[in-house]
């Protein structure tokens, strides 16, 4: 029966199925004769092909599954499918664990290890029927076996064996995965190495905070890092997601780009007169004194390495380990908290910068007050980075003691929620 424009999601379902298999039937067909393997992998392919068109929106994960050997995409999903359980209520397909466990016993023996009984309570989603989502589980089963296949390429080059990578590992490991990314295949070979360390970096900023130049491959595993470097596999990647990815091509090359930029003297360092045209170059020189103070540097300038550390923290500064690293540079004798003469230290800066602009300095008191009322600290004198980290609002205040934009935009939100307001209503309107 042909569907009109207001088919269901269940339709569409079966429509992405029956087209697998007309096409199977028409390619048997008017193909020379194949072996087996040639029709198995053709037939993979087709698989993926309508799978992920069918699973848009799920597209990253998708394609992170390439690599997994074709009895769990094809036996497992044709299985689940087969023993669905009636009634269908909206878009899903469900099945109840009656038939769950009938699967089990016919996926075979690598498969038995999905079908717990935790697993299905774990999927259960208010169903009235007790059932849970087919293809909820599917990917479940999907993502767990990516996970261990990519646990077992990352040991690879875990030379010490325990469970750790150092840096040069990483490297190799990203180095060996770029010519599998088709989003990377306009990188200039010599750009590889600068690609290779900005990669590394993200993952070391955040998952080795107290810099003992390893991370756990279970963090690795952990995290979302991986999944956003695998997006990569799409060749079809939206302008929007490659900007946001940190591991994209164009992002890679902008921060690059950046550091360029700022290398005035073309030395491949940057000093701090250089830094302080960063971003909207409104930086306080307190602020950036004190990341020369802190951070490692050659000869009093900064490498690209050091730099992409700054970069993933003011880019970041929601994050624990952003703020981690800013918290450092405000605490300036290394007391483990902010009281009212470091909080002071940094705004005289700010108030500076402002009378520079000929704008009227805005009180001490009355930021201090605020910055207090907004952390909430357990303390009443005292802000510790934990304070910062509970209180949502450590990206605020690091903003207001750094960055003369980031404390006018602090100053003047209203009236920026207000003018946002406004030009919605216009639009509204029109």
């Amino acid at each position: 029966m042909e569907g009109d424009s207001g088919n269901s999601g269940a339709e569409a379902a079966r429509d992405w199925k029956q087209t697998l298999k007309a096409r199977l039937g028409v390619v048997a067909s008017q193909e020379p004769k194949r072996t087996d393997q040639e029709l198995k992998d053709n037939e993979m392919d087709l698989f993926t092909k309508y799978y992920v068109e069918w699973r848009g929106d799920k597209k990253k994960n998708n394609l992170s599954y390439r690599s997994i050997p074709r009895f769990y995409y094809r036996n497992l999903w044709f299985l689940l499918d087969k023993h669905q359980t009636p009634p269908l209520i909206g878009e899903e397909a469900m099945i109840n664990y009656e038939n769950f466990l009938e699967v089990k016993e016919k996926a075979g023996q690598k498969c038995k290890q999905f079908f717990a009984a935790k697993i299905f309570a774990k999927l259960l989603n208010n169903d009235p029927y007790g059932r849970i989502s087919i293809m909820q589980f599917f990917n479940y089963v999907m993502r767990k076996v990516w996970l261990h296949q990519t646990r077992i390429g990352l040991s690879l080059y875990d030379v010490a064996g325990q469970g750790y990578l150092r840096e040069s590992d990483l490297e190799n490991y990203i180095l060996e995965l770029i010519p599998t990314l088709p989003q990377l295949d306009g990188l200039e070979k010599s750009f590889y190495s600068f690609y290779v360390c900005t990669a590394v970096r993200k993952f070391f900023f955040f998952l080795d905070p107290l810099r003992t130049g390893k991370i756990k491959i279970q963090d690795i595993l952990a995290c979302s890092f991986l999944d956003d470097l695998l997006e990569l596999r799409d060749e079809e990647l939206s302008k929007e997601s490659q900007e946001s990815n940190w591991f994209s091509a164009p992002s890679a090359l902008r921060v690059y780009g950046q550091y360029l930029n700022l290398d005035k003297d073309h030395n491949g360092m940057l000093s701090e007169e250089e830094l302080s045209r960063y971003g909207t170059g409104t930086l306080t020189g307190v602020f950036l004194d004190r990341v020369f103070q802190e951070c490692l540097t050659y000869d009093g300038e900064m490498d690209y390495k050091t730099y992409l550390d700054f970069v993933l923290a003011l880019e970041n500064r929601k994050e624990p380990a952003a703020l981690q690293y800013i918290f450092k540079l405000l605490d300036m004798e290394n007391k483990g908290y902010l009281n009212v003469f470091s909080l002071n230290f940094f705004f005289r800066a700010i108030q500076e910068q402002m009378k520079l602009h000929g704008q009227e300095p805005v009180s001490f008191q009355d930021v201090k007050d605020e910055i207090f009322d907004m952390v909430k600290p357990k303390d009443p004198y005292k802000i510790t980075l934990q304070d910062l980290i509970s209180s949502g609002q450590g990206d605020t205040v690091s903003s207001i003691l750094i960055d003369l934009n980031g404390f006018w935009t602090y100053e003047n939100r209203e009236v920026l929620v207000a003018n946002d307001n406004d030009g919605n209503a216009d639009l509204d309107d029109s």
